[in-house]
């Protein structure tokens, strides 16, 4: 009897308590459902390819890119708003200036008779032109008629054009006929061929070198070749031949009509589907790799591949891949130049034009770039095997379609620093300063080292630090430093009026702030902040020959008939 009492008392009190069990599990439910409903769907981070997701907190969507075991970085998919991206802001009080003074004598006073200079230029089509634009100072120095530079054809580019398959000759004989008298071809000397003494000149040989190794052999030879007729030209010359350079390279060197019409169709083309569009001149060769002696992440397959390529080059040193990096001497990957650019400000809705060879790793290398930029576009996409024919076979022909559409674009990016960035970095600061982006390869290797350890925004905010400086803003490198053919100081002017009217108004910075260097950091000039290195076959003696430098029976010296360059030294810089 106890018991069963005990049992009614217990099922009595549960049926008192059941109504409150339900109504709080009837609460739960409901809550569960409404966060159930409310949850972002989630992210498979597992997935390699490129993937979107909405952000609910704030509306702001995100690319997502990382390979299987990689953290997955987040970025947002807009742009920057806050400033524009696509201009130098201060370019307007700047200009290029490169006209002769009064004093600057006509070509045809200064011009001795019987004195012949012919240049044999080397290397790839960007190489090439700054022995061609160089040649033109080195006669006017020598006071002697210029026959048009030979172009390289033997190298390893393998080219067979000559220059006028290249470039407008008639223009550029014109168009400088008040500065150097230039000739087509040597003429005949009592009616036989002349052959010309070779000899070659020290790297960066200054107007008193050409006048003392250089114009005694012209004075007993009458005609004379300078080979490997690359950088053989000072940086530092006196202000009117600086601007005689900047006269051929900037206006006197201009592409033949075909090369000119065909690279206008593809800039046509690019502005067809977007207003803006960014040109990005990528670097990334096997060969080009190899010989930087840089790794890549890529494992024992990438260290066999490149080692092999590698051999090639018998006068090579063992590298440190890492010191290499460190020192900012290797070319951002696609990934990174992808990174950088998103960081800087650049939306994935942007347009990306891209200049390359052929890539290591193929479309597995340019994935990471694609998913930052599906917008992505070369000569090969925005043309027909048809329209690229006549071009497709010489490899100077097309690197110049590459040039016209890099020049024109309103963004010019490039992952390394070889002749072709240094070249157009030169002439879109003479032609306004349109932004020309290049890496500031020793502060951006920690920063990708450590891109997974630190939120997008801190990420950018960094990149931002960085790049100041490196940007193509005016008066970015100090005047004298770098290549001329890079920061052609000489020839570019300030209006100084325009800034007067600008400084005049209300400083909102308050008082001795320079408006028109407010975006670049007190350090910015440290662009080379490496001292100067000798050039291998520079004697170190430029004012004239001493036993080292003494001219053997061909007119080139002693030393460099033994410290010949590597072969496919060209590679890394074209």
């Amino acid at each position: 009897m106890a018991s069963h009492r005990r049992r009614n008392h217990y099922y009595n009190r549960f049926r008192s308590v059941l109504p409150l069990i339900s109504a709080v599990s009837g609460v739960l439910l409901i809550l569960f459902g409404l966060l159930s409903f409310l949850a972002p769907t989630p992210i498979d981070t597992n997935n390699p390819h490129h993937k979107t997701m909405l952000d609910t907190t704030n509306d702001v969507v995100e690319d997502t890119i990382g390979k299987p075991g990689e953290p997955v970085i987040h970025i947002p998919k807009k742009g920057r708003k806050d400033r524009d991206v696509w201009s130098s802001r201060n370019s307007k009080y700047f200009y290029g200036c490169s006209n002769a003074s009064n004093k600057f004598s006509n070509a045809d006073a200064i011009t001795h008779p019987n004195r012949y200079l012919l240049i044999a230029t080397s290397g790839g089509l960007n190489q090439q032109r700054t022995g061609i634009t160089d040649a033109v100072v080195a006669a006017r120095i020598l006071n002697a008629t210029l026959v048009v530079p030979k172009l390289d054809q033997k190298s390893f580019w393998k080219d067979s054009s000559d220059f006028s398959e290249i470039f407008d000759v008639d223009w550029y004989i014109s168009s400088l006929g008040n500065d150097v008298k230039i000739i087509k071809s040597l003429p005949r000397r009592r009616g036989k061929t002349w052959i010309p003494r070779n000899m070659r000149v020290p790297r960066k040989c200054s107007e008193r070198c050409y006048q003392n190794r250089v114009l005694p052999v012209l004075l007993k030879r009458h005609a004379i070749q300078l080979t490997k007729f690359d950088y053989r030209l000072a940086n530092k010359l006196d202000t009117q031949l600086q601007k005689l350079r900047c006269r051929v390279n900037y206006h006197a060197l201009k592409f033949t009509d075909p090369i000119l019409r065909m690279g206008e169709k593809l800039v046509h083309r690019m502005r067809m589907k977007s207003k803006h569009f960014i040109a990005l001149h990528l670097r990334f060769e096997p060969d080009m790799l190899a010989f930087s002696g840089c790794y890549y992440g890529g494992g024992d397959k990438e260290r066999k591949e490149l080692g092999a390529i590698r051999k090639r080059w018998k006068t090579l040193h063992a590298s440190n891949p890492d010191k290499e990096r460190r020192h900012g001497k290797c070319p951002l990957t696609p990934k990174e130049v992808g990174l950088m650019l998103r960081a800087l400000g650049y939306g994935s809705d942007v347009h990306i034009y891209v200049a390359s060879g052929e890539v290591y790793g193929g479309e597995e290398t340019l994935a990471p770039l694609k998913a930052l930029f599906p917008n992505f576009y070369t000569k090969d996409t925005l043309s027909s095997k048809e329209e690229l024919e006549p071009f497709s076979s010489f490899s100077s022909r097309m690197a110049a379609l590459d040039f016209i559409v890099c020049d024109e674009s309103d963004v010019f990016v490039t992952n390394n620093n070889g002749n072709m960035a240094k070249i157009l970095a030169g002439r879109r600061r003479y032609f306004g300063h349109k932004p020309t982006i290049r890496p500031n390869a020793k502060k951006l290797y920690r920063l990708f080292l450590n891109q997974t350890t630190m939120s997008w925004e801190a990420f950018a905010s960094k990149m931002h630090t960085f790049q100041r400086g490196f940007m193509g803003e005016p008066k970015e490198v100090r005047p004298g430093r770098g290549d001329f053919h890079e920061n052609p100081h000489t020839c570019i002017c300030e209006d100084s009026e325009a800034k007067a009217r600008k400084n005049s108004g209300p400083r909102k910075y308050g008082k001795g702030y320079d408006a028109l260097e407010d975006d670049i950091p007190s350090d910015y000039q440290n662009v080379d902040d490496e001292p100067e290195l000798p050039d291998p076959d520079d004697d170190g003696d430029q004012d004239g020959p001493q036993e080292k430098g003494q001219f053997n029976e061909t007119g080139m010296d002693y030393d460099e008939l033994t410290n010949e360059e590597p072969e496919l030294e060209e590679i890394l810089s074209d």
